[in-house]
């Protein structure tokens, strides 16, 4: 009698076995979402480690038989069904309540018969596990992107991934702003290829379609899901690929006409030596080493990084010493026509080289010596995929701000001398044939001034593409400008008029 109870005892010995490991992991899945939902609530500080902990979950989630979790932060939806008898599967969350009384959906998910097409044990039972998580920093890219209401819908198979479908996923997302494909997208989660790499959100594989309140998203595949919110005014493909078309055709001519010009200026026999054509010449040979460093800079991205940096210095230092020069012309612009005494000063041009030229080439070299990181890639986002374009430039928000002050102290000095001369003009306004020719060597000092950089400023709203236009059509048509302003204008004076400014 005692024999065949040795087997039964063994079974129900290994059965309790197995109910106690079930109940282990189901409370250590239990406790573990309870530290999740802990972790989210404490806010961005956590958010590496809740992010580990989901990586963990997504794979218990896959082992239990049944775990549905309701949290204010987290929830998870466990669903069991066989592939051969799939037919689809409708899943909405729970209901947010409207102001004036009824409610609403605040997500929903819609999973096709196609779902299990590309399962290979379609005998098996299969488990499908979706996640809803409310957080802002959970799934944080580089970029810091913003994704609506925080929102992020999860679902996977325990058989594996799915890509590829024939008939996509639709996720529905409720929101109460107004939102367009200009502004708003939908985005899946791609998890980083390093361990120190977060990840980044990409829209390949899915679709947008914008309803009254309501972002519907249909993709082909499973993973996280979000609508990704664009800042208002941010370009375009179409208008990053005009813009850059036209700064390359314009910097081109502008390093052309600019080079032209130094070799008419060095080599023509009847040239003048007075300061004022001289600090021309210095002008246009920093707008001519700014136009051909910004053609390098795109190139140059696809390359080293290295090399990337070196670039990214040189458009920074030619950068710096054009809106010096210019800052120069203003200067002794202000000393030819507001002559309230007979200005004298000694070595006048190398003082103005060392401050235009030197100063700025030893800032840029202090920086990239004591912190190179300073520059590198610098990526440019637009509304319908997030690095379209990279160029070699500054990747430190407090250098670039100290470089918008920069140009921002030059340009307001530059106004205040052009309005000077304005007002000198408006005094003379009698003279009416002098006066019209004069005002044509205004807008030649406007560019000469560089006052059009002053545009930078204007870039908010639903001013920011006009603005860049503008700014890009006269800005890269700058070296150009001033040649022509040179030659037909500066060429007209008589010789012998030297300024007292110098000598």
């Amino acid at each position: 009698m005692a024999m065949p109870t040795l087997p039964l005892i063994v079974l129900v010995l290994c059965h309790t076995t197995c109910i106690l490991q079930a109940q282990a992991e189901l409370e250590e899945v239990e406790s573990d979402m309870d530290s999740l939902e802990k972790e989210l609530q404490q806010g961005c500080s956590s958010a590496h480690h809740a992010r580990e902990r989901l990586n963990r979950l997504e794979k218990k989630l896959a082992r239990q038989e049944k775990l549905n979790f309701t949290g204010g932060m987290v929830e998870t939806y466990m669903f069991k069904f066989m592939a051969e008898r799939f037919r689809g599967l409708k899943l909405s969350s729970r209901m947010d309540m409207k102001p004036g009384g009824g409610s609403r959906l605040r997500h929903a998910m819609n999973f096709p018969a196609e779902l299990m097409e590309g399962v290979q044990a379609r005998e098996a039972e299969q488990k499908l596990v979706c996640i809803y998580i409310h957080s802002p920093c959970l799934f944080h890219d580089a970029d810091n992107s913003s994704v609506l209401n925080d929102d992020v819908l999860g679902a996977f198979l325990q058989s594996g991934s799915v890509a590829g479908l024939s008939r996509p996923v639709e996720i529905q997302f409720w929101h109460d702003m107004v939102l367009d494909a200009s502004n708003a997208t939908c985005v899946f989660w791609q998890p980083g290829a390093s361990a120190g790499s977060a990840g980044s959100w990409s829209r390949y594989g899915c679709e947008t379609t914008h309803m009254e309140g309501t972002v519907i998203c249909r993709c082909n595949h499973l993973t996280y899901f979000a609508v990704l919110l664009v800042p208002a005014g941010t370009l375009t493909p179409a208008q990053l690929a005009s813009l850059t078309h036209i700064s390359t055709i314009g910097c081109s001519l502008s390093a052309a006409a600019a080079l032209c010009t130094l070799l008419l200026c060095c080599f023509s026999r009847q040239r003048r030596r007075d300061t004022t054509t001289r600090i021309h010449m210095h002008l246009l040979a920093t707008l001519l080493l700014l136009n051909c460093s910004f053609l390098l800079s795109s190139p140059l991205a696809a390359g080293a990084e290295g090399l990337c940096r070196i670039a990214a210095a040189l458009l920074h230092a030619s950068l710096l010493c054009a809106l010096a020069w210019m800052a120069a012309e203003a200067f002794h612009l202000l000393l030819l026509l507001v002559k309230v005494y007979n200005v004298y000063i000694q070595h006048y041009l190398l003082k103005l080289c060392l401050c235009a030229w030197g100063l700025p080439t030893l800032a840029v070299v202090a920086v990239f010596v004591f912190k190179r990181d300073t520059y590198g890639y610098h990526a440019v986002r637009t509304s319908a995929g997030y690095r379209n374009a990279t160029m070699c430039w500054l990747t430190s928000p407090p250098v670039h701000y100290a470089t918008l002050c920069y140009a921002g102290l030059i340009l307001l000095f530059n106004m205040l001398v052009l309005a000077r001369v304005v007002a000198i003009l408006w005094s003379i306004r009698r003279q009416r044939g002098q006066a019209r020719r004069d005002w044509v060597t205004v807008l030649g000092l406007t560019c000469l001034l560089g006052t059009t950089w002053g545009l930078a400023f204007s870039s908010f709203g639903v001013f920011l593409v006009p603005q860049l236009y503008l700014f890009t059509i006269l800005n890269s048509l700058q070296g150009l400008l001033v040649c022509l302003w040179y030659v037909t204008v500066h060429h007209r004076t008589k010789p012998g008029s030297i300024s007292n400014t110098s000598r």
